[in-house]
C-alpha cells in the first residue's frame, strides 16, 4: 500500500514521531474512563495510532483493542511496541476505507488524527461502530510556541515569512493564535448533528520546553514542514535553531489539550 498525501507524510518519520510527540493528561484519561468503564469484557477502536502516544491507558483497562491506521510504517511499529498485548491488532488503511462492524464498540475513541477523516464519513461510521450506550472521545493537542518570549517568537514569525509561506505561495501569513474553549465547544457540538448525546468537552495545558535542535526536530514530525523540499526544509530549520539560540536558547511550548466526548443512546 502507497500511503499517499499530507497525511501519509508521517509515516516517513514514524520513529522520530513516535519518540518527540506528546502523549495526553492522566486527567483526560480519567475522563474518557468516567464515561465509558472498559474492562477485558469490552471491544474499543483506536482511529490513527500514529506512534501509539495514546493507547497503553485503553490497553491496561484489558478491553479488546483494535488500531486502524494508514501508514504501514507506523503499523508495524506499534505492533512490535505492544507485542505483550493479546488484547491489541492493527488493521491497516484509511479508516473510512477500512470495514469494521456496525454496533459492536463500546468505544471509539481518536487523539489528534479524526481531522484526517472526513467529517460526515466519520462521525456516520462512528456512531454506526458503536454499541447503544457507546462512546466516542476524541481528543488532540494544540501547541502555541513562545508566548513568554516575544523576541523569538516574532523573529519565528518572520522566518516562517521568508520560508514556509514563500515555499508554498501562500500570501497570508498566518500568525499562529492559542486554541480557545470556544473551539472546544464548537468541535463538541459537531457529534450532535450526527446523532450523538450526551455531549461533553474539556481543556488540558501544560508546557514543554525545548533546545533548538529538539524543536527542529518536533517541527520534523509535522506533515505540512515534511512536504518540504529538502534543501529548503534544511536551512528554513536551521534559521529557526539559529533564533532559538540567539534568544535564550531554548522554546517553550503552551498546549491546549483539548477532549471531546458523545455517547450512542
Amino acid at each position: 500500500m502507497t500511503v499517499k498525501g499530507l497525511e501519509g507524510t508521517f509515516d516517513t518519520v514514524a520513529s522520530a514521531y513516535e519518540k518527540l510527540r506528546p502523549g495526553y493528561p492522566d486527567e483526560l484519561y480519567k475522563m474518557i474512563f468516567d464515561h465509558a468503564a472498559l474492562d477485558r469484557s469490552c471491544r474499543a477502536v483506536e482511529v490513527g495510532i500514529g506512534g501509539g502516544q495514546a493507547t497503553l491507558p485503553f490497553l491496561k483497562t484489558e478491553c479488546e483493542l483494535t488500531a486502524v491506521e494508514y501508514g504501514e510504517t507506523f503499523s508495524a511499529l506499534c505492533k512490535e511496541k505492544f507485542k505483550e498485548f493479546s488484547n491489541f491488532s492493527v488493521i491497516t488503511g484509511k479508516f473510512e476505507d477500512v470495514d469494521l462492524p456496525n454496533d459492536a464498540y463500546d468505544l471509539v475513541y481518536s487523539a489528534s488524527a479524526f481531522h484526517w477523516v472526513p467529517e460526515e464519513v466519520g462521525y456516520k461510521k462512528v456512531f454506526a461502530m458503536l454499541k447503544e450506550g457507546g462512546v466516542f472521545a476524541r481528543f488532540a493537542n494544540h501547541p502555541f510556541r513562545a508566548k513568554d518570549n516575544l523576541p523569538l517568537s516574532k523573529e519565528i514569525d518572520r522566518i516562517y515569512g521568508e520560508y514556509y509561506y514563500s515555499y508554498y505561495k501562500s500570501k497570508k501569513q498566518e500568525v499562529p493564535v492559542e486554541y480557545t474553549e470556544e473551539q472546544a465547544g464548537e468541535r463538541a457540538e459537531i457529534a450532535e448533528k450526527y446523532g450523538f448525546t450526551d455531549i461533553k468537552y474539556a481543556l488540558f495545558h501544560r508546557t514543554r520546553t525545548f533546545s533548538a535542535d529538539e524543536y527542529c526536530a518536533l517541527l520534523g514530525t509535522y506533515s505540512d514542514h515534511i512536504a518540504i523540499e529538502e534543501s529548503v526544509r534544511d536551512e528554513f530549520f536551521s534559521k529557526i535553531g539559529e533564533a532559538i539560540d540567539s534568544c535564550g536558547g531554548s522554546i517553550t511550548l503552551f498546549d491546549t489539550v483539548d477532549l471531546q466526548l458523545g455517547r450512542k443512546v
